[in-house]
């Protein structure tokens, strides 16, 4: 994906956005100008107005940009490619501050797939925050759901906001710490 961090937007139609890191929903308006700071897994972090919003992928449209497309699985796709699909999709979540995925950061602590007798999977995903007070949870959570939703033979998916045990640094992958200073 190219990066677009610090080109120029002007939102053309009105578009959902969250404002970060309250977590609050709002509506860009027509006409805003601002700049993209992140575009991260599909989704984007803009700046207007003096603040931060993230824009959903689905939207994209709204600031300029392509939408993502869907990944795609063969029809008699194993469970390891299932699985190795799965995992590339959580890495499509980044935390709308942090240039970093949910599941380098750690964030992820379980994620189990099972398949019901019409080859139907079904996802638990047990996920945290890196601090339990940020506005950004049920963002993040709905952004998990949404992206495993988009996968081929998914019936079901479960994701729940976990905090125990707490998230710490040890969690992050050496890539991430390093990509975060946190060496």
């Amino acid at each position: 994906m190219r990066r677009h961090e610090n080109e120029p937007i002007v939102v053309n139609r009105d578009v959902k956005a969250v404002i970060i890191p309250a977590g609050i929903e709002v509506k860009l308006r027509t006409g805003s100008v601002g700049y993209i700071t992140q575009a991260l897994g599909g989704s984007f972090t803009v700046y207007v107005e003096g603040n931060l919003f993230r824009v959903a992928g689905a939207d994209a449209d709204a600031i300029g940009k392509e939408l993502v497309a869907p990944p795609e699985l063969p029809p008699d796709a194993t469970d390891d490619q299932f699985e190795e699909v799965t995992w590339a999709q959580i890495r499509t979540v980044f935390d709308p501050e942090i240039p970093v995925n949910i599941a380098d950061l750690g964030l992820v602590y379980r994620c189990d797939i099972s398949k019901d007798d019409n080859g139907q999977r079904n996802i638990k995903i047990d996920m945290t925050l890196t601090a339990p007070g940020c506005g950004m949870g049920e963002v993040l959570v709905a952004d998990v759901k949404d992206k495993l939703e988009a996968l081929p033979t998914v019936k079901t998916v479960d994701v729940e906001l976990v905090f125990d045990p707490p998230w710490s640094a040890d969690r992050m992958t050496e890539a991430a710490r390093l990509q975060t200073g946190m060496m």
